[in-house]
């Protein structure tokens, strides 16, 4: 039995980690388009702010603004989750896609979401995808 408690704060902002179930793989890179257009039509239908946002071959790191008087970033990331499980389906992919969870993290003040946004851009740095981060897309 877990412990685990998820922060819901309306309007609070969030760091998350989201991962491949496969880390191998690299969906989210090779359908990157495909991931940006579910992602930019669940936030239209159901907004918050992405204040910073890598997506790596088999994981994702990203903070949200969450809207004032709005605490479900839950819903949101489930309905991400399944409209790319959704749409790789159709392209034959029938593997599991995601791990089932994600982590997040409320963020306590300004020099957190700076630290917390040094941390995602340099991400594809840490995982030697690139030297230069300007190299990476």
């Amino acid at each position: 039995m877990s412990n685990y408690r998820r922060i819901l704060e309306p309007g609070a902002q969030y760091f998350f980690t989201v991962n491949l179930h496969n880390r191998q793989q690299d969906l989210l890179i090779r359908h990157a388009d495909l991931f940006k257009n579910i992602y930019v039509n669940i936030n239209k239908r159901h907004p918050f702010k992405t204040i910073a946002i890598c997506i790596l071959p088999d994981h994702l790191h990203c903070i949200w603004q969450m809207p004032a008087g709005d605490n479900d970033y839950h819903k949101r990331w489930r309905l991400i989750k399944s409209a790319f499980t959704r749409a790789l389906k159709k392209t034959g992919h029938n593997n599991k896609i995601w791990q089932n969870r994600y982590w997040e993290q409320q963020l306590r003040d300004e020099r957190d979401l700076n630290n917390h946004i040094d941390y995602i851009h340099g991400n594809p740095i840490k995982h030697g995808y690139v030297t230069d981060l300007q190299d990476w897309p």
